[in-house]
């Protein structure tokens, strides 16, 4: 797997095995297959913040082992000069998240431009992720307006309290933590329900329970956090 020179890393945790699809079944079985090089594609995923938009882009570039990937958020990107572009049709897969920052930038939409066309003519799959269908994203540039306008798009739904609380205890196990039922309620009824506010929380509760050598009861949870 390539990995662009730009300090951009794929978090450990984000991959198919861990994410937990709840009504977006059909969306990660594209993105599964885009991954495993059974044809090339242009997917698009829009949900809102939390979704899972940034684990099923990063999880693809994990799993294409056999191939080489780029992820490129452009939230972090997008300050820099859109010619880090150039070229990225020779891999696989070219895993663009938050798309829509660089909208109505004109340098940008130019280099999205040749990249698609160029990722068409060389077979490569690219896959997208925004918080907004394409039709919705104010394009400067109709070309690209038109190219993105014909990829399959996903809508990811958010995850219900029952499958919130799966991928809680789930990574919380991943950082060899024993999450129980009623501290993973209590976190819930607490903070928003997004994975990534989720996690952050439970980067905090980590960090705390290390240095504290305790678990991660309702008591210690409502200690830390109080602070």
């Amino acid at each position: 797997m390539l990995q662009l020179p730009l300090g951009v890393r794929l978090r450990d945790a984000s991959r198919f095995e861990n994410f937990l699809a709840g009504q977006n079944g059909e969306a990660v079985h594209a993105a599964r297959s885009v991954a495993s090089a059974q044809s090339p594609s242009v997917l698009w995923f829009w949900g809102s913040r939390g979704s899972g938009r940034s684990h099923l882009l990063q999880a693809a570039c994990a799993a294409a082992s056999a191939k080489t990937s780029a992820y490129l958020p452009m939230t972090e990107l997008a300050a820099i000069d859109p010619g880090v572009l150039a070229g990225l049709e020779l891999l696989g897969i070219v895993a663009i998240d938050d798309v829509d920052e660089v909208a109505g930038r004109a340098h940008w939409e130019r280099a999205l431009f040749n990249l698609y066309n160029a990722a068409s003519e060389q077979g490569a799959s690219l896959i997208l992720a925004a918080g907004a269908p394409p039709a919705q994203i104010h394009w400067g540039l109709v070309d690209l307006a038109s190219r993105f306008s014909a990829a399959t798009v996903f809508h990811l739904r958010p995850l219900g309290d029952q499958d919130l609380t799966k991928a809680l205890k789930q990574r919380a196990t991943l950082r060899g933590l024993e999450l129980p039922d009623d501290s993973a309620d209590f976190l819930l009824k607490r903070y928003p329900r997004d994975m990534h506010t989720l996690c952050a929380v439970l980067d905090t509760l980590d960090e705390a329970s290390l240095v504290a050598q305790r678990r991660l009861t309702v008591p210690f949870l409502k200690e830390v956090l109080a602070k």
